[in-house]
């Protein structure tokens, strides 16, 4: 098992950026593929991107191509998420997720085996 818990979130003016952080800790977490999720109220929770535990891949929701970035630093079990152009569509709380199948590129948060505790972001308009 691994235990995740996501930092970074925030209130920031749309236009403005924020970079979510992830620790891992527990079993060694280089060896998953990570990813971020987010969930607005009302709404289900929906794939944002994520990264392949050797960090050769990463994929994104065409929502946020462009704008974010996932990143990771293994040597500090973290994988960061640099939101930039920040819409007021992006307020949610944002979640990070572990996947065992270290080279899964999977935007299925049913597949994911691990997950933080979630962090707000709030965009105001």
């Amino acid at each position: 098992q691994v235990q995740l818990v996501e930092s970074g979130g925030g209130l920031v003016q749309a236009g403005g950026s924020l970079r979510l952080s992830c620790a891992a800790s527990g079993r060694t977490s280089s060896r998953y593929a990570m990813g971020w999720f987010r969930q607005a109220p009302g709404k289900e929770r929906e794939f944002v991107a994520v990264i392949s535990a050797s960090v050769v891949a990463t994929h994104y929701a065409d929502s946020v191509k462009g704008r974010f970035t996932i990143s990771r630093d293994n040597a500090k079990n973290t994988v960061y998420l640099q939101m930039n152009s920040l819409k007021f569509e992006d307020t949610a709380v944002y979640y990070c997720a572990a996947n065992f199948a270290p080279l899964s590129l999977t935007t299925r948060a049913t597949v994911y085996d691990s997950w933080g505790q979630g962090t707000q972001v709030t965009v105001s308009s």
